[in-house]
């Protein structure tokens, strides 16, 4: 199976916040932008993948700025690493200034989805071949959290988990 680069996932989903999604502060509802980040993600892990795709876990999500009600929200999602069967996604969430148009990053996001087989089975997927700076910090940090959440589960042993005892060395 072929390594594909990030950019091959890469999914950009743009949209308009609407006041059915809002809450009494007229912000975008936080459940309704994890949606929204599900579907993007969903989105670049099949493209990695081309396979039906679960999400098994969200790793980590940052609200960092509210988002109005009127904005333009753009969800920019890539798969920085795959395993057996399955891909971390990293999605960046931005927004769009009303008047200038200025594009500034509003929140973001990792998740972690799994392909399947039509029974549900876990099927393997290709690797990740970085390229850019960015896209190669993204994968060695992958492992880091893959490792970090194994020992946190109990499923690796600490002292096997060599990425994050580089950290400390």
């Amino acid at each position: 199976m072929q390594a594909k680069n990030p950019k091959e996932s890469r999914t950009i989903v743009t949209d308009l916040v609407l006041p059915s999604e809002t809450n009494p502060l007229n912000n975008l509802f936080g459940g309704e932008l994890l949606a929204r980040m599900d579907r993007a993600a969903s989105i670049a892990a099949r493209r990695h993948s081309r396979r039906i795709v679960v999400t098994a876990s969200v790793n980590h999500v940052a609200f960092n700025k509210v988002i109005p009600l009127g904005s333009v929200v753009t969800v920019e999602a890539a798969v920085s690493r795959a395993f057996k069967s399955s891909m971390e996604i990293v999605l960046d969430v931005w927004i769009e200034d009303r008047e200038s148009g200025k594009r500034s990053k509003a929140n973001e996001a990792i998740y972690t989805f799994v392909a399947v087989d039509e029974t549900g089975a876990p099927v393997r997927v290709p690797g990740i071949d970085p390229e850019t700076e960015k896209e190669k910090e993204r994968f060695e940090a992958a492992l880091r959290r893959k490792q970090l959440s194994l020992v946190l589960a109990g499923k690796m042993q600490p002292q096997d988990a060599t990425e994050l005892k580089a950290i400390f060395d």
